[in-house]
């Protein structure tokens, strides 16, 4: 199992950028998928989630509204479009497949002026 982050990097307070998580190493399609972050000094925390089929999505209060997750299922890739971004948003994103355990290796986005 593989997945693999890209889409970061630096951002002013305001602006937007799409993360995305390529996936291998199962069938993507049958399995629901999960955003999480990490910001310095502080514990991982879930962001967003949507299930196998992508018509039910899940968001944590603080990015409700301005993240949006959704997938592809023939391109086996799960997307987060980041808007309206925060300083409070930075830290380093993670992809995450809940049913196989298995973590992606994360990607550094940092809102700053």
């Amino acid at each position: 199992v593989q997945l693999v982050e890209s889409g970061g990097g630096l951002v002013q307070p305001g602006g937007s950028l799409r993360l995305s998580c390529a996936v291998s190493g199962f069938t993507f399609s049958s399995y629901a998928m999960s955003w999480y972050r990490q910001a310095p000094g502080k514990e991982r925390e879930w962001v967003a989630d949507i299930t196998s089929g992508g018509g039910i999505t899940n968001y944590a209060d603080s990015v409700k509204g301005r993240f949006t997750i959704s997938r592809d299922n023939a391109k086996n890739t799960v997307y987060l479009q980041m808007n309206s971004l925060k300083p409070e948003d930075t830290a380093v994103y993670y992809c995450y497949a809940p049913l196989w355990r298995s973590w992606g290796q994360g990607t550094q986005v940092t809102v700053s002026s």
